[in-house]
């Protein structure tokens, strides 16, 4: 049994980054809700427990509060942020509203080169987020290190394993930050960092076995990153039982279904069932230009012709979706948010009442990255483990106004050239998502001799961790020269190419 680290989430913006750092070290950790009894927590067997931070404020009446037992349990505990004014308080220390708030960059001093900052520098650049904080000690805790404002920026009571941070660790502004939690995990919580992605696999197979014993499996398979690796690993947990089916809706870049059937047809060998309705979903888009009435008649659509197809198959007991860990993070969230909504492609829900399934979901435990490290151990191509972010209702969304064939084809043309030029870069992979937007205007150009009045193409290429924040991508100005010079002359019909600069939040990175 792997070593397991358990993170209670009190609402911080970091708490998915937590995970993530803890992870990169090779020691699986889970994330749950705030108020989890101790007795569950115990039953869980973690090696530690993380308090996150958060947004409220422990002086408040009905703060998010911990079972108090937490700290009985004998099991390591960290506290950051909020999780550190949480256990000063709950422990009889004093909590205050300090006497200056900080937010951003702060140099701590280290006072106690204890376990956590052990052949640490005596000084350290540290993110902070808060206004309140620890002025008294608990009976039992010292300070570890300070800030000229905040006297105790951390605390240990080393005899019961309680630890506290007041900045925050897992930010990249924090650059030893990682170096603070593995002396957490190895040398308080002295786990052993032996989980690797093969184990995750092999067990996850003999789990899926179990699960669907000699049932059959739908799976509806997009050719995106989540859906391709849910596949591979259940058809390697269960073969001929899983039954895919690929919705071809017509609004896919160039070449893009042939290569699912390439991949999962013919080398996989899965049972992949083609649905071909593009003329169908461009049927019943004609005409329409709100993105979220384009929106519900893709989603209406695909469930149309995916429940045609399931019907086609014997009795399948069982519907795969390539659900992520941050889906189900959002359904058990520090305040009862209700869960994040799943692309069309991946989450089938609306499904007639005829068509009842029990839910699979493999991957439910996984973050993104980990996804493509599986599906690397899978034996996926890099053309697809690499493949970068696509929205559900495909190139509709990146066609501003009526959505035709004739556009479709001109967007997938674009979409070539700006890909072919930007995998020349040497930091390609640094871009999290790149594509071509067709605006909905056309403006006066010259060609030879000739007036024109053609459209406009909008580039958008952008870097994120996890798509939630977004900063636009600096391509070099060569590449935008030949990106721009190629789409104008080689795609017929566009005069103009533009590129998107705005970053996320405030803009998002598709434009509808």
């Amino acid at each position: 049994m792997h070593d397991r680290i358990t993170i209670l989430d009190f609402g911080s913006q970091y708490t998915q980054l937590i995970a993530r750092r803890i992870r990169e070290q090779q020691v699986f950790c889970e994330i749950r809700r705030f108020d989890t009894p101790a007795a569950d927590l115990a039953a869980r067997e973690p090696q530690g427990i993380i308090l996150s931070g958060g947004p409220a404020s422990v002086l408040v009446p009905g703060a998010p509060a911990a079972d108090p037992a937490i700290f009985g349990l004998g099991i390591p505990l960290l506290g950051i942020c909020y999780g550190m004014q949480l256990m000063g308080r709950d422990l009889g220390g004093q909590v205050r509203p300090g006497r200056a708030r900080e937010y951003g960059s702060a140099v701590v001093r280290v006072l106690q080169p204890d376990a956590l900052f052990r052949e640490l520098p005596p000084t350290l650049d540290v993110w902070m987020s808060h206004g309140d904080q620890v002025e008294q000690l608990p009976p039992g805790f010292v300070a570890l290190a300070a800030t000229d404002t905040c006297p105790i920026a951390a605390m240990a009571d080393p005899a019961r394993e309680l630890y506290a941070l007041q900045f925050h660790p897992e930010v990249a502004h924090t650059p030893r930050g990682a170096d603070v939690l593995r002396h957490f995990l190895f040398d308080v919580c002295a786990c052993r960092g032996d989980w690797k992605m093969a184990d995750f696999a092999e067990e996850s197979v003999a789990r899926l076995r179990a699960q669907v014993g000699s049932g059959q499996v739908l799976c509806g398979l997009s050719g995106g990153v989540d859906s391709s690796v849910a596949a591979a690993l259940l058809h390697r947990a269960i073969g001929k039982q899983l039954h895919c089916v690929f919705v071809d809706n017509g609004l896919l870049r160039a070449g893009e279904a042939e290569q699912v059937e390439e991949t999962f047809g013919r080398a996989f060998g899965m049972d992949l069932r083609v649905a071909r309705a593009g003329d169908l979903f461009l049927e019943r888009l004609a005409g329409v230009t709100d993105p979220e009435r384009k929106r519900k008649i893709i989603g209406a659509t695909f469930i149309d012709v995916f429940s045609e197809e399931a019907r086609k198959l014997d009795p399948v007991r069982f519907l795969a979706q390539g659900t992520l860990y941050p889906d189900v993070i959002e359904s058990v969230s520090a305040f009862g948010g209700p869960s994040a909504t799943i692309k069309s492609h991946h989450n089938v829900g609306g499904l007639p009442a005829d068509l009842k399934f029990e839910l699979i979901e493999p991957l439910r435990d996984l973050f993104k990255d980990e996804v493509r490290q599986l599906g690397r151990e899978l034996g996926l191509p890099d053309s697809i483990v690499e493949r970068q972010p696509f929205p559900g209702p495909g190139l509709a969304v990146r066609i501003l106004g009526a959505v035709s064939a004739e556009r479709v084809a001109l967007l997938q043309q674009a979409e070539i050239r700006l890909q072919e030029e930007l995998r020349r870069l040497p930091n390609y992979r640094e871009i999290w998502q790149s594509f071509c937007v067709l605006l909905p205007v056309q403006t006066v150009g010259v060609m030879g001799d000739e007036r024109t009045y053609e459209n406009v193409v909008a580039v958008r290429a952008v870097q994120s961790l996890d798509g939630m924040t977004a900063d636009w991508f600096r391509l070099p100005h060569e590449t935008l020269d030949r990106v721009a010079s190629r789409i104008i002359n080689e795609v017929r019909g566009v005069n103009r190419v533009v590129y998107d600069i705005s970053s996320k939040p405030p803009a998002t990175i598709e434009w509808e």
